[in-house]
């Protein structure tokens, strides 16, 4: 049973991977998931895709100079229509350079992949749940108190709780019913280094920036600006610590 959360104007925009090379990563993902490059700039690439597919945010690519370090906190679930089309995606995404990895899932129904640069992400049989989603599943999110960060989380999107796995997962869904759900996934590891995968929030257009980011911090978060506020945009923490940005409004 869905559970409406009172809601901020606030809304999802994008999903960041940090990168050593945004160009030749953002062209594998681009070409598993059958999007296209959107933006193509010296300080991200953007891969969008297709209206029909019913996500509505870009897959934005940045460079950084780090290199990946520990299992990424968030990740992506792709979405399959029969068993010989997961085997499909799994091909697709070995032979554009990903690779199998081992996380500890042992033996389960759903395939574990790398992507060129180390960001995991799954494969899933398929689901009802996700039938209608497009080509990506979800969005998951580690989180040691799923129900806590989901609240928060739909505050922030506007998205609704639609579905409970006892106190192990937590999923949001757009109000629209269409696209990825945003998935709180209970796990115990706890937080290394700064996220290489982060969620990008932003106001609506009339909204005024300076006023959004002190309601998002009223409920919750925590300013984690590395450079201060003179950015447009300004950097924040969840209440688990997972950085997220709130973009100008748009």
């Amino acid at each position: 049973m869905a559970v409406s959360l009172r809601r901020m104007t606030t809304r999802l925009v994008n999903l960041v991977i940090d990168a050593a090379r945004p160009d030749a990563l953002a062209g594998f993902w681009a070409a598993l998931l059958g999007w296209h490059v959107a933006v193509e700039e010296a300080g991200e690439v953007d891969v969008r895709a297709p209206e029909s597919d019913g996500w509505d945010l870009d897959l934005v690519f940045v460079p950084v100079p780090e290199p990946k370090e520990v299992k990424n906190r968030i990740h992506l679930d792709l979405a399959s229509t029969t068993r010989a089309h997961q085997a499909e995606l799994v091909t697709r995404a070995l032979e554009l350079g990903g690779r199998r990895v081992d996380v500890g899932q042992g033996d389960v129904p759903w395939v574990v992949l790398a992507d060129p640069e180390g960001n995991e992400f799954c494969v899933l049989e398929p689901r009802e749940r996700y039938a209608d989603t497009g080509a990506v599943a979800s969005i998951l999110v580690d989180a040691h108190d799923p129900e806590l960060l989901a609240g928060f989380w739909a505050r922030l999107t506007g998205r609704s709780i639609q579905a409970r796995e006892g106190d192990a997962l937590v999923g949001l869904r757009a109000p629209s019913g269409r696209g990825p759900w945003l998935e709180l996934l209970r796990n115990d590891d706890v937080k290394q280094v700064k996220n290489r995968v982060h969620l990008d929030i932003a106001p609506p257009a009339d909204a005024g920036h300076a006023a959004a980011v002190a309601e998002v911090i009223a409920a919750g978060a925590a300013p984690a600006d590395r450079d201060g506020p003179a950015l447009p945009w300004r950097v924040l923490t969840d209440p688990e610590g997972n950085e997220f940005c709130v973009l100008t409004p748009r």
